[in-house]
């Protein structure tokens, strides 16, 4: 069963990761893209060896197309899912899924109706490194889980910052476009919901127009764990690191919120440390295997509509606590 794709956003998302994982699964063919820019979409196509382009969403939507990627900036993406989703396309959208979690819910929603599928394209949780993480802690290899720290403050490339330090329309900032993949990674790891947030946001030089660059966060997940989170686009040298604490012993990682698959684990308890030892497979290929198994009838998603409705209620909640310097709860409306 052949799945023909259309890109709508010549994204570098798109062409860094996704493409290549399209076209890695045997029936998976990209065959047009869409920008706002025709002249933009040509040179994308050319680029990267695709036959269409478009600059109309209802002409790609109206193309011989199964499947949709969007990628475009985050206060378009309820439309063009939406639009998508009446045209009969299987949807893949970038997180946010949408500007607040009532639009998210929209999307879902609207794609049930539809019967196609949808999928946030959270990638981290494709890692082998959080599914060894997560099989650990099934198997009671660290007693029951207490707290987690994760470090994801990084320095955003300059070809990366426009909108998404500039652009509160656009659903710019850090807590858009990182603190939700900590959202997302941390219930699949902990396999448990968030239920409430505190947190504080900083301006440290590099956003503008009101918009954070920098977040610290505390979550408490229904189960009890608690989850310290720091998220910045303004930090060159700290590296990245997912941290879980339990009754028995720790899973300390370190290198692996990013879009490869590296990084290591380290499992202490009180007979030492030891590696754990995880697949190193694309996180996208993976993505698009189990995007395209779901369209067969044959699996689901690895991030479901659902999982970005909550990774986007989280990154609500936290907003909201920032602004108003008060616990704030976690309503996904679900």
């Amino acid at each position: 069963m052949s799945v023909r794709w259309g890109l709508i956003g010549a994204s570098t998302i798109a062409k860094q990761f996704v493409i290549n994982a399209i076209r890695q699964q045997g029936e998976g063919e990209v065959v047009g893209v869409m920008s706002s820019s025709l002249e933009r979409a040509r040179t994308y196509a050319s680029e990267n060896s695709i036959a269409e382009t478009y600059s109309d969403l209802n002409e790609i939507l109206s193309s011989q197309i199964d499947a949709v990627y969007i990628s475009t900036t985050n206060e378009l993406h309820l439309e063009q899912a939406l639009a998508s989703a009446r045209a009969g396309k299987h949807v893949l959208c970038e997180k946010p899924l949408a500007l607040n979690s009532a639009d998210a819910r929209k999307i879902v929603a609207a794609c049930a109706d539809a019967g196609v599928v949808m999928a946030t394209n959270h990638h981290l949780r494709n890692a082998g490194a959080h599914r060894a993480m997560r099989e650990a802690i099934k198997q009671g290899k660290i007693g029951t889980p207490l707290a987690v720290r994760v470090f994801h403050a990084v320095y955003l490339p300059e070809f990366l910052q426009g909108w998404r330090i500039n652009r509160p329309d656009a659903g710019g900032g850090v807590v858009m476009d990182i603190t939700v993949h900590d959202a997302d990674t941390l219930r699949f790891v902990l396999d448990d919901d968030p239920v409430e947030v505190t947190a504080f946001t900083q301006e440290g030089g590099m956003s503008k127009n009101g918009l954070e660059d920098g977040v610290m966060s505390v979550i408490r997940f229904k189960s009890g764990v608690i989850a310290q989170t720091h998220d910045a686009f303004t930090i060159a040298h700290a590296g990245t690191g997912f941290e879980v604490h339990g009754t028995s012993g720790s899973l300390v990682a370190r290198d692996v919120m990013t879009q490869k698959p590296v990084g290591d684990i380290v499992l202490r308890n009180a007979q030492g440390e030891q590696a754990l030892e995880f697949d190193r497979e694309d996180l996208y290929v993976r993505a698009l295997r189990n995007f395209h198994a779901a369209v067969r009838g044959e699996g689901a998603p690895s991030a479901s509509g659902i999982d970005g409705v909550w990774s986007l209620a989280t990154a609500e909640a936290v907003i909201n606590s920032a602004k108003t310097g008060r616990a704030v709860k976690v309503e996904p409306g679900l």
